[in-house]
């Protein structure tokens, strides 16, 4: 089978919105997961923990 441009255009004009749908489903369901909801808050103020004086 040989694969050129235009059968590469075509099959990315045909498959690549949906790719993208999927990928973008998939991080989606990654973020709101109830298991990773301490590690997403923990990321969320660990900046503020530390360096949070000025200097001396």
């Amino acid at each position: 089978m040989d694969v050129d441009y235009d059968s590469t255009v075509a099959f990315a004009k045909s498959w690549g919105l949906f790719y993208l749908i999927a990928m973008a489903v998939g991080v989606l369901i990654y973020a709101l997961w109830p298991g990773n909801r301490k590690r997403f808050n923990r990321a969320k103020t660990s900046i503020l923990d530390k360096d949070d004086r000025p200097r001396d």
